[in-house]
């Protein structure tokens, strides 16, 4: 696979392709703050960050939002 920006944005097609989450689990991990939110672009459209959706894809079970605090820090990541 080609390198993608980790700030790249996708929409929610690509994230619901990506992640295997129906829409409704998807909104719904959000609102609990076990997705990464999305970020608007414009009045009816938004994305997700590629390297906020790679956060959750490495582990899915116990994410939350605070992994991408630690994540964007500098130093922080995994060790």
């Amino acid at each position: 696979m080609a390198f993608q920006s980790p700030l790249r944005l996708m929409r929610l097609n690509e994230v619901l392709d990506l992640t295997g989450l129906s829409r409704a689990t998807l909104y719904r991990k959000i609102a609990a703050g076990t997705f990464p939110p999305q970020h608007k672009i414009a009045t009816r459209c938004c994305g997700w960050r590629v390297g906020e959706v790679n956060v959750w894809l490495r582990n899915p079970m116990t994410f939350t939002v605070a992994d991408l605090d630690r994540d964007n820090k500098p130093g922080g990541g995994p060790v």
